[in-house]
């Protein structure tokens, strides 16, 4: 059994480690991927294929104080129908160079604030996207939905484009975290949405909350949890809040003498953990659940859980297109991201071209330490087989980079013919085990807690 004082030697409670939703991490991604290249990466795809469709919108109504994401606050809708139209051009774009006969498999869109977006300009949108190229059968369109900026009219407007999945944020749901994360949304806010998003019959529900929040105790994300569980999502992803004021300029309106140690990290992790294993869900990876017949579950027994910058998914496509400002794309060649700011993005589309910035071109043993590492965040296991079989390593060397990393966790893992496993009772540890295949340099960003 690994104790705390063993975890603690270890570096859970003081590390600061990626969350691994891309390899490498996009601190590591340079400036030598332009438009250009990003086209080029484009046409290359396989005109029988299916491929992925992300969609970001930046826009807030209000800034919460807790998020790190990249958005921008907006009291009026000026600024919102001009980013619509730039996405609507950005869209023409990649229809121009996307191959005949793709398809979308999966669209999302996330932000920001999605349902910001007045039902007419979400029209406008999904128009756009399905111009694009058709949809795949048994497709995907999930949208983050923010209770507090959602009403009848855009649920109609998704529901009438096609959406079958929602995401809803819900952070905490006491009042006294929510005054001090600057997230106001009362647990009848947050169920009038899902009622809606279920009476227009979007069937999937998936739900996000944070554990690590000032003030928050093992009694507040019990209470959180099992209000939560009345709406019966089939995901939900229970994410550790990443206290990063240096790089999250608002965070620095929440008190840092209100959060929890990196031990009362780990029992509010485990107190809520247990809760939804209690009511019947599924462990997905480090940090997701998921009912007993969701795609996640179904994904993670078959060997076909991925992780991407959505976090885990079961979408096993080659190609991820991100549109709008700071989206990143992933294609069998490497990362593609676009400028940050809206003004250079809008101003690179109203030029006829792509906004790329920067990204990153795969190389040496890149792929090989991507998979290495996807599969211990997603299977808690190396399958030595596939590795050998995809990849151009021999078996000495593979047992030689587990053997090194086993060495650096005091021998906790387990190393047999198969490959590599973690135990259970070495899990809270999977990000730095992550980290010990990955060979970029990890000071170039503050990264999050590894607890």
């Amino acid at each position: 059994m690994v104790k705390q004082t063993q975890l603690a030697r270890l570096g859970l409670f003081d590390a600061k480690v990626p969350r691994y939703t891309s390899y490498p991490t996009s601190p590591n991604f340079a400036g030598d991927v332009e438009p250009s290249r990003f086209s080029e990466w484009i046409r290359a795809i396989k005109g029988d294929s299916n491929i992925s469709l992300y969609l970001h919108v930046p826009f807030c109504r209000r800034l919460c104080w807790f998020c790190a994401c990249r958005t921008q606050g907006t009291a009026t809708a000026a600024p919102v129908e001009a980013y619509v139209q730039t996405l609507v051009d950005e869209l023409a774009l990649l229809k121009r160079e996307l191959p005949a006969g793709v398809k979308l498999a999966r669209v999302h869109w996330g932000g920001g604030t999605p349902t910001l977006l007045a039902p007419d300009m979400m029209k406008r949108l999904i128009d756009a996207v399905r111009d694009v190229a058709d949809f795949a059968e048994n497709a995907e369109f999930s949208v983050e939905i923010d209770p507090n900026e959602v009403d009848g009219d855009r649920l109609d407007a998704l529901a009438a484009g096609g959406m079958n999945r929602a995401s809803i944020g819900v952070q905490d749901f006491d009042p006294q975290i929510q005054e001090t994360i600057g997230r106001l949304q009362g647990y009848d806010v947050t169920r009038a949405a899902v009622e809606m998003i279920r009476e227009r019959g979007v069937a999937s529900l998936n739900a996000d909350i944070l554990f690590g929040l000032p003030h928050q105790t093992k009694g507040k994300i019990t209470e959180t949890v099992q209000k939560l569980l009345s709406f019966s999502p089939d995901r939900v992803a229970l994410y550790g809040y990443a206290h990063v004021p240096w790089m999250a300029k608002r965070q620095q309106l929440i008190p840092s003498d209100a959060l929890p140690t990196p031990d009362e990290r780990l029992a509010l992790f485990e107190t809520a953990r247990r809760l939804f294993m209690w009511d019947g869900y599924a462990e997905i990876g480090i940090d997701h659940f998921a009912t007993k017949d969701d795609g996640l579950t179904i994904a993670q027994k078959t060997g076909r859980l991925r992780r991407n910058f959505q976090g885990y998914t079961d979408d096993t496509c080659d190609v991820l297109i991100g549109m709008g400002a700071s989206s990143i794309s992933k294609f069998p060649q490497g990362f593609a991201q676009n400028a940050p700011g809206t003004s250079a993005h809008t101003k690179a589309i109203r030029d006829g071209q792509f906004s790329t910035a920067r990204g990153h071109v795969f190389k040496g043993d890149d792929l090989l330490r991507s998979r290495l590492i996807e599969m211990i965040m997603c299977d808690f296991r190396i399958n030595a087989t596939e590795i050998l079989e995809r990849f151009d390593i021999s078996r000495d060397a593979l047992f030689d980079m587990f053997q090194t990393a086993n060495a650096g966790f005091e021998d906790l893992l387990e190393i047999t013919e198969d490959g590599l496993f973690v135990p259970k009772e070495a899990r809270p540890l999977t990000r730095l085990i992550a980290r010990a295949f990955d060979a970029y340099d990890l000071s170039k960003a503050g990264h999050s807690s590894a607890i």
